[in-house]
């Protein structure tokens, strides 16, 4: 064996090495998430304004479980009076009035006359 071909101990070590890790891929990442979740909305209750017609007005309520379920709704205006109301939301309007949009809906015609409903 000619002295040429002969590794030192020390190459030898480092081509054994660098041999192992060959088919090895390294992955470095930061301590945090780069993408950390976005947080859930928190809803809450929210009343509409109701119009004051035919000497009364009545109560609309959106509650936080409303919101988040994120299902068009039917609302049934409450209220004082011996008749109800009921006023139809989207899904796309709920988004909107959760956001703070102001929406404006009309009721149903009861004991004939509406009510208008606002939400801010």
């Amino acid at each position: 064996m000619s002295h040429e071909n002969t590794l030192t101990r020390r190459e030898f070590t480092i081509q054994s090495a660098l041999a192992m890790l060959a088919g090895v891929s390294i992955t470095i990442s930061g301590c945090g998430d780069d993408n950390p979740p976005a947080p859930s909305p928190t809803f809450t209750d929210k009343t509409g304004a109701v119009s004051t017609d035919s000497n009364h007005t009545h109560t609309a309520v959106i509650t936080a479980a409303q919101f988040s379920a994120g299902n068009a709704i039917t609302l049934t205006l409450t209220g004082a009076a011996t008749h109800t109301h009921t006023v139809a939301l989207s899904q796309a309007e709920l988004t909107q009035i959760s956001a703070g949009t102001r929406v404006q809906k009309t009721s149903t015609n009861d004991n004939n006359h509406t009510h208008t409903v606002t939400f801010n």
